[in-house]
């Protein structure tokens, strides 16, 4: 008995986007594979013959030929709505884990684990992981702050910012300070270099050969650092620090100094070389905000790339590893620039005591 072959007749727009989804090489495999099966039984191949070449069973074949018959190349291209398996935690359940996240602390501890709060909720620890994923909580981290209690902040604020972004003709600013008790740490072991998969790997205990002083001043204008070693912090090496720096600024220009509260940088003697130097002109920073000294910002990439994971057998070494960094430094400095203005720094600074007195 003769059996008619399954043929398959596709409109010319229909065949056209198949032949699309075959050729694209983005397109998904089963997206391919089945848009394969439309095309080739409309080439007139048997079934079979196209279950074979794809490493497929008949049914499938005939399954997505029905499915084409019923809902066209849409029906074929995108998979149906499953409605997948059901949720074993209520919208309820989710508010009351993110609500004692939020307010409630465990017993005998500062902050939740996922662990903790899986055990007090009575659910799996994945379950705590995804909520507190979905809802951008994190227990285990904490950031502190500090807010100035200087009663002039605001006109202190002011008058750095404004040096900042809109420094005054024919003068240059610097940012001063000093990074005191930089310690000269010898390991009591050799350091274990780095290997693949292994990191550089130090001794916890070390020797301690001694501290010196960092006096560094930040140009504003391109980032170039001035700065000298010294083996402590007082009124005498300051001004001695300060001529340096009056020294290597032209003549014809003044010179802006943005600083600290530091007792060193009141006292009698420095005021006494400021009246010799007219030209040069001091800018506390208020109290508390040593954020906004940009030789601070400095500090840190010093500290981190050069002085944390230093090893040191001697002050000497120590002092020269830190003038090595700064010949390096200034061949090629970075300039630190400051982007906010006043307003802004104040009016996030107003919205700081909302939390803070709830």
């Amino acid at each position: 008995m003769f059996m008619p072959t399954l043929c398959v007749v596709l409109p010319p727009a229909d065949r056209a986007q198949l032949v699309d989804v075959v050729a694209n090489g983005n397109t998904p495999q089963k997206l391919a594979v089945r848009a394969q099966i439309l095309v080739m039984l409309a080439d007139r191949v048997r079934p079979s013959h196209v279950a074979a070449r794809l490493a497929l069973s008949r049914n499938h074949v005939h399954y997505w030929v029905r499915r084409y018959v019923a809902q066209g190349v849409s029906g074929v291209l995108h998979d149906a709505p499953r409605p997948g398996r059901r949720k074993r935690i209520t919208p309820e359940q989710v508010a009351t884990i993110v609500n004692a996240t939020l307010t409630t602390k465990p017993p005998a501890a500062t902050q939740w684990s996922t662990r903790t709060m899986a055990r007090a909720q009575h659910v799996s620890e994945k379950t705590i992981r995804n909520i507190w994923h979905q809802h951008g909580l994190q227990p285990h981290r904490v950031t502190r702050f500090k807010l100035s209690k200087d009663p002039h902040f605001v006109d202190k604020l002011r008058d750095v910012v404004g040096l900042y972004l809109n420094p005054p003709d024919k003068a240059v600013v610097f940012c001063i300070d000093e990074k005191s008790g930089i310690q000269a740490l010898d390991r009591t072991r050799p350091v274990l270099p780095l290997r693949p998969r292994i990191p550089e790997r130090q001794t916890h205990d070390y020797i301690r050969h001694g501290t010196t002083c960092l006096y560094a001043a930040l140009r504003v204008l391109d980032g170039t650092v001035f700065g000298t070693c010294r083996p402590k912090r007082d009124t005498k090496e300051f001004v001695r620090f300060l001529d340096r720096v009056e020294q290597v600024t032209p003549a014809d220009e003044a010179i802006h100094v943005i600083l600290d509260n530091l007792s060193t940088h009141k006292s009698p003697p420095v005021q006494r070389w400021l009246r010799r130097h007219p030209r040069v002109h001091f800018h506390f920073i208020p109290t508390s905000s040593s954020w906004l000294n940009l030789v601070e910002r400095w500090f840190g990439e010093i500290t981190r790339d050069r002085i944390r994971r230093g090893t040191f057998d001697s002050v000497a070494v120590l002092v020269a590893a830190i003038e090595d960094y700064l010949r390096h430094y200034n061949e090629a400095p970075r300039r630190f620039i400051w982007t906010k203005d006043a307003d802004m720094i104040l009016d996030k600074i107003a919205r700081c005591p909302k939390p803070l007195n709830a």
